[in-house]
């Protein structure tokens, strides 16, 4: 999809602030670090409208993305830090959980995961529980351009054996340095909401 026109509409802590006009919304998910805005970034070609940040843990809110009036990405809280509070995860667990499971126009999950090692603890938590709520997930395994193409079938095969995915959990090997696999994340972006792309 070409986009040209993007804006982050709101950053919401509750239903009552989310969006309206019924866009689909794809949300992206990971821990702190993993490169959720360098890729939202790069969907987007934008250098820095999502905010990349040294500070793990920096995105307390759900930053909806207006993606040309079209759609929403739908940026979650980064989770695993060590920094944030036992009562700050509790309210981010809450406030993820009311989001992923009663909003309709949730179309699907983008759940990232560092390319370079081993799916953690956390992350498989998160497969988990998007498989809790049938959601439709794609893996995408960031930072790639750090590890050589020979190893790449590996390390998708790694990836899926951790996270005990489902045979229709699709994955894609990314890296925003190099724009590897920013087609294939756009190519299911669209056959899950339903947009029509470029």
């Amino acid at each position: 999809m070409k986009v040209q026109n993007v804006e982050l509409t709101i950053s919401a802590v509750s239903p009552a602030q989310y969006p309206n006009e019924g866009f689909p919304e794809i949300a992206l998910s990971g821990r702190s670090n993993v490169g959720k805005s360098s890729l939202i970034n790069t969907l987007i070609n934008r250098k820095g409208l999502a905010r990349t940040s040294s500070q793990p843990g920096k995105t307390q809110t759900l930053n909806f993305y207006n993606i040309e009036s079209e759609l929403y990405f739908v940026d979650v809280p980064g989770y695993g830090y060590a920094k944030v509070s036992k009562k700050d995860r509790e309210k981010w667990g809450q406030m993820i959980e009311r989001y992923f499971s009663d909003r309709p126009v949730l179309r699907g999950v983008i759940s990232l995961v560092d390319g370079r090692h081993e799916p953690t603890e956390l992350d498989c938590q998160m497969i988990d529980f998007l498989h809790y709520y049938d959601l439709p997930i794609l893996v995408c395994a960031t930072k790639m351009d750090k590890i050589p193409r020979g190893k790449w079938n590996r390390t998708e095969s790694q990836i899926r054996k951790k996270l005990a995915l489902n045979p229709q959990d699709e994955i894609v090997l990314f890296s925003s340095v190099t724009k590897a696999g920013k087609e294939e994340v756009w190519n299911w972006v669209e056959k899950m909401s339903g947009i029509k792309g470029d």
